[in-house]
């Protein structure tokens, strides 16, 4: 594999993908929201991952990185090494591969893909399915965050707020964002943040997919959200907002960010301000 190149574009079709499946630098990873999926028909050779491994779990804000001896255990188990090229897929439309991908360039391994659509736009297509799980080729991965830039904390955004140059984009439901609903001590949102719920993301028409490109554009520049800016997203724990963060990353908003801590963190805060 050239080194330079990558085996194939980040967003990728399942078609693209099912001429490649013998590519032995190729790791397919299946992180779904329902553990049952990957048993009830998967695609083959792709690997299970668990998604709450993609989180800390533990501590005020349980939705946080996991730590690198976590993160280097998880990726071994995974069988990551510095030449693979991983392609990542949910059942859900790309909230859990989206927050595993955006770990992957936390710490700075930039060879990936997204199956678009995942597993149902596979079906759609009407692709061959395995049912049987592919148990991975352990390796030793030494994670490190190399590209902190990719997280955000709460305090360099609470520095930031008021910037021209920075937005906040919100993927949680209008409700949550209204302060209507939720499980937090307060209820609201980041001052300043715009709102685009992120199933709003993906086209329901054609498996999940996500939607035509200069149709988000047009509609995140209508929010004020746009490449040359500085956008951070977040969600209620920087799940939903894995897709968010791979839709900025898809339309070429290079200074895109995520924030892992997400609403979690910054609603159960007595020192964060917050807008209803």
């Amino acid at each position: 594999m050239n080194s330079e190149a990558n085996l194939l574009p980040l967003i990728v079709e399942p078609e693209q993908l099912a001429e490649q499946l013998d590519a032995p630098e190729l790791l397919i990873i299946d992180v779904p929201l329902k553990a049952d999926s990957y048993t009830e028909g998967h695609v083959p050779g792709a690997v299970f991952l668990d998604h709450r491994r993609l989180v800390r779990g533990s501590g005020e804000v349980p939705n946080d990185v996991p730590d690198v001896a976590a993160l280097s255990a998880l990726f071994s188990s995974l069988g990551l090494t510095r030449d693979t090229h991983v392609v990542a897929y949910d059942d859900e439309g790309g909230g859990w591969a989206g927050r595993l991908l955006w770990t992957l360039e936390l710490i700075g391994h930039t060879r990936y893909s997204y199956l678009n659509g995942g597993i149902h736009a596979w079906r759609q297509e009407g692709l061959e399915e395995s049912r049987e799980p592919h148990a991975p080729t352990p390796s030793h991965y030494q994670a490190e965050i190399l590209r902190p830039e990719v997280n955000i904390d709460l305090e360099t955004i609470k520095e930031r707020l008021g910037d021209r140059q920075f937005a906040v984009w919100d993927a949680r439901s209008p409700e949550e964002y209204a302060g209507e609903k939720g499980q937090n001590k307060h209820l609201g949102h980041i001052p300043g943040a715009v709102n685009m719920e992120w199933t709003s993301a993906m086209d329901p028409e054609r498996g999940l997919r996500i939607r035509d490109y200069a149709e988000l554009i047009t509609e995140l520049e209508a929010l004020g959200l746009t490449p040359d800016k500085e956008v951070i997203t977040h969600c209620q724990g920087h799940h939903r907002s894995g897709l968010t963060w791979l839709v900025g990353k898809a339309l070429g908003f290079e200074k895109i960010r995520g924030y892992a801590g997400s609403w979690k963190e910054w609603g159960n805060r007595d020192d964060t301000p917050i807008e209803k």
